[in-house]
């Protein structure tokens, strides 16, 4: 066993968690007991994801998605009453890592999601790497839209969402984000992707994407961030000897 702020420390150290300015607190949001010897992880704490690592009896539970976000209600009553409860009943602490882990250079979710596809990262276009959340680079080799779609499918095991821009033709150049950031798809654009893929898609989205020229791939917001936190609990355990165990509860968004 290891005591918990010391893997806490590891973490915000590791993740440079205190540089971000984001919605909610990175960190750790609910204070379980001192000592760690199981970590598990997830991208969302819901209530499934809470019951899965009280049947495992695990002592830390680290996600993507925690709880504390800007503009909620502050009022711990309801679902949050329950889930906090959980976790406080259960000595379970919980750590949450939002954009740091979105754009952390070597177990982030854009950096995992581009090691899951095979795409070459040449850097950000909003950044510096490590610090950027638009990423960018090359596929293995060109690839018509419908085959990118085809391996996303078939490497996240979701269909993704593709809309297609005429007269674009084969992709070498593409651009990411993992997550809402379907916005992002002007910067992608101008910064010479052929083709742009994050997890959500609005209405606007569609439009722009045929009108910029530039192919838009939702590939699911839970999907595309899926490896981060898999990557992060597999360093603890080989940093620190803490048994890990990462739980996806499926979510189809």
């Amino acid at each position: 066993m290891i005591q918990r702020d010391i893997l806490v420390a590891a973490c915000d150290h590791q993740l440079r968690a205190s540089q971000f300015k984001d919605f909610t607190i990175n960190g750790l949001q609910v204070a379980g007991r001192d000592r760690v010897a199981r970590v598990m992880t997830g991208v969302t704490a819901c209530q499934s994801l809470l019951d899965e690592a009280v049947n495992w009896q695990a002592d830390m539970l680290i996600v993507h998605h925690g709880y504390f976000w800007k503009n909620e209600p502050v009022a711990i009553t309801g679902m949050k009453q329950r889930r906090i409860k959980t976790l406080l009943d259960h000595g379970i602490n919980l750590l949450a890592y939002h954009l740091p882990l979105d754009a952390h250079s070597e177990m982030g979710n854009n950096a995992e999601l581009a090691r899951q596809l095979g795409w070459k990262v040449e850097g950000c276009l909003d950044g510096e790497l490590g610090e950027g959340l638009l990423w960018s680079g090359r596929v293995a080799k060109p690839l018509s839209a419908t085959a990118l779609a085809e391996q996303i499918s078939q490497t996240l095991r979701r269909e993704p969402l593709l809309i297609e821009a005429p007269g674009v033709g084969d992709i070498e150049r593409i651009a990411w984000c993992t997550g809402g950031a379907q916005d992002m798809i002007s910067a992608a654009c101008e910064g010479g992707a052929q083709a742009f893929v994050s997890g959500e898609i609005s209405e606007r989205t569609t439009h722009l994407a045929r009108e910029m020229g530039i192919h838009y791939l939702a590939a699911g917001h839970h999907a595309t961030e899926r490896y981060g936190v898999q990557a992060l609990g597999e360093w603890l355990a080989d940093e620190y000897g803490v048994a890990h165990r990462f739980v996806d509860i499926d979510n189809p968004a």
